[in-house]
Parts: C-alpha cells; sequence; structure tokens
C-alpha cells in the first residue's frame, strides 16, 4: 500500500476499502469507460472539514469528459516538425547565431568604432550586398614594404560576434611570411587565437594586417620560402617584396570583380575629375588649418602673449588703454 494510504490508516480517517479505492485512482488516473476516455478527478475534501475518527468522510465525486483533439493534415504535421528540427538544431561551434537584425547593428556598430580609431594607410568600405563581406586596401608608407599598396577583403562569419574570427585575404596573394602564398589569407589566428565578444574588435584585426608589414613575424609561418629568406638572406628577401609590390601596383586599375558598387576600384588619373576632389579635399584641409590658427591667435590673446610684427623682429604689446 502507498505510504499516503498507510498515514491516512494510521490517524483513522479513512476505511481500508476507500484507500485502496483511492490508491487504484492515484496509479491509473484515467479509465476507460463505455468506450470513451474520462478524466477522473481525485476526490476531494474541502479545507476546514472535520471528520470524526472511525467515521467515513463524504466524498464528491467530478467526472468531465476530454474529446480528444482532431488529427492534424499531413501539411501541417510536416510545418510543426520542421519548427522543432530548427528549434533542436544543434549550434555550430558551441556558438549561438545572431539574428539579421542584431548582427546588422553589431557590424555596423563595428565599422563606427573602426573610423573613430582612424587607422593610418587603411582603408575600408563594407559590402553594399552584404554586411558580412568588407572591401579594403592598405598603403604601406615605410619599412620593407614601402610604397606598397595591397587590396583585401575581410569576410565575417555568420555567427558573429560568437564564432570565428574573421578572416583576411589579400588580391593578390603577397609575399610574407604569414601570408598563404597561393589563398592570400593572412593567419588572424596566430594572434586571435579564440574569438571574444566584447573584448575583440574588427578594427584590432586590420590593425594586426597594417602591423605585419613594420615588425615581420616568422614563427610558424604560412609561407616558408619567405620566413627562411627573412633570416637567412634579406637581400633577396627585398628582391621578393620589391616583384610582389610592383605585381599589386600592376593589379590596381583592373576592372572590379564583382559587381557589388562598394568595391574599391582604382582609376587614372582625370583632371576633370580628381582635381576638383583633390581642391574640395585641400580645400577642407585648409579651412580647418585657418580655424586652428584663428583660436591660437585667440588664445594667446586672453593670455597676454606679445606678438611680433611681420617682416620684423620687433615685438609690441596691444594698449590696452587705448582699446578702452
Amino acid at each position: 500500500m502507498f505510504p499516503l494510504c498507510t498515514t491516512l490508516c494510521q490517524e483513522s480517517l479513512f476505511s481500508p476499502s476507500t484507500l485502496a479505492f483511492i490508491a487504484e485512482k492515484m496509479e491509473f488516473p484515467e479509465i476507460e469507460f463505455d468506450n470513451e476516455y474520462y478524466w477522473e478527478d481525485m476526490f476531494q475534501i474541502t479545507d476546514g472539514e472535520h471528520i470524526a475518527a472511525g467515521s467515513r468522510p463524504t466524498m464528491r465525486h467530478q467526472s468531465v469528459k476530454k474529446q480528444l483533439p482532431a488529427v492534424p493534415d499531413s501539411e501541417t504535421q510536416y510545418n510543426s516538425q520542421k519548427m522543432l528540427e530548427r528549434r533542436q538544431a544543434p549550434v555550430v561551434n558551441g556558438t549561438t547565431s545572431y539574428g539579421p537584425f542584431f548582427l546588422e547593428y553589431s557590424l555596423l556598430a563595428e565599422y563606427n568604432q573602426l573610423l573613430k580609431q582612424r587607422l593610418p594607410g587603411v582603408h575600408v568600405l563594407p559590402s553594399a550586398r552584404s554586411a558580412l563581406l568588407w572591401f579594403g586596401v592598405l598603403f604601406i608608407r615605410q619599412g620593407l614594404y614601402q610604397e606598397g599598396i595591397f587590396k583585401f577583403t575581410l569576410s565575417i562569419p555568420e555567427n558573429y560576434p560568437d564564432g570565428d574570427c574573421p578572416r583576411l585575404i589579400f588580391d593578390p596573394p603577397i609575399f610574407h611570411p604569414i601570408v598563404d602564398p597561393v589563398s592570400g589569407e593572412l593567419d588572424v589566428k596566430r594572434t586571435f587565437t579564440k574569438w571574444k565578444r566584447n573584448v575583440n574588435h574588427i578594427w584590432q584585426v586590420l590593425l594586426y594586417a597594417r602591423r605585419i608589414f613594420y615588425k615581420i613575424d616568422t614563427k610558424s609561418p604560412s609561407n616558408p620560402q619567405a620566413a627562411v629568406l627573412y633570416e637567412q638572406d634579406l637581400d633577396l628577401f627585398r628582391d621578393k617584396v620589391t616583384e610582389t609590390i610592383k605585381l599589386c601596383k600592376s593589379k590596381l586599375y583592373d576592372p572590379a570583380k564583382t559587381d557589388d558598387p562598394h568595391e574599391i576600384v582604382f582609376s587614372q588619373w582625370d583632371p576633370e575629375i580628381h582635381e576638383k576632389a583633390r581642391d574640395a579635399m585641400l580645400g577642407v584641409q585648409r579651412r580647418k588649418q585657418s580655424e586652428q590658427s584663428v583660436s591660437t591667435s585667440k588664445s594667446a590673446q586672453d593670455s597676454g602673449l606679445s606678438w611680433v610684427k611681420p617682416g620684423t623682429m620687433d615685438t609690441f604689446i596691444e594698449d590696452d588703454t587705448a582699446t578702452a
């Protein structure tokens, strides 16, 4: 007999036959009656009722008829199964993919951070077709790779920022110890072994891509030939670097490889177009310089500094009594 029934017997609340009936109901709550299914509610005793010792309680038997729902059609069953499969789909690499809106917002925030960093010589533009693809170009102004202009693409995983680190691929491939000579992919994972959300950012990958041209690393190289030449024959390494710089410059004016309007493409100098753009950029720069000089002069006047007459070395101070 169930522990509950034993307890009730000890307290002399129910007779043994009643306890056996309750135990049967507790074990088999759903019974068949006249070929129909009924849900038998348990016998209830309202709170506050007192039962004398040795007497049998008054039982209220409630029975509510429950009908089974209609069998769904095949299309409904198929759609339900698909929804269940999507919910139970395994997570790739132990990560959770962001929804399209959250992903787009996250990448927009990353691009804004990149603009604020103002990385010298790094120009990047997201694709107009997909936010997961960015086009870029690197200008190297000093070091062994001086005068190099290297175009690249940055591919971002779909489950960013919970997945792997972005992939950076130079096109055409460049001669460098940690750049694959065939695919042109930079070994980003040597620095970002595991991508950490809210810790690692895309601008850091671009900063690393710029830094490899100034601080060359030859450990675990993707291009063993380049690593050996850099360590053993620096002159031959310089020759190889010069060749790769010339190769990249020769392909600067090639047509776009995709139909994406944001792909970075270089064009030959056209005075009707480029001179206007140059004058506009220089004009903005001159205005900024003039504004800075004006603000400097105002601060100098406020601080009581003396001035030098143009064309001479004579200093003078403005007479406060004359201005008063």
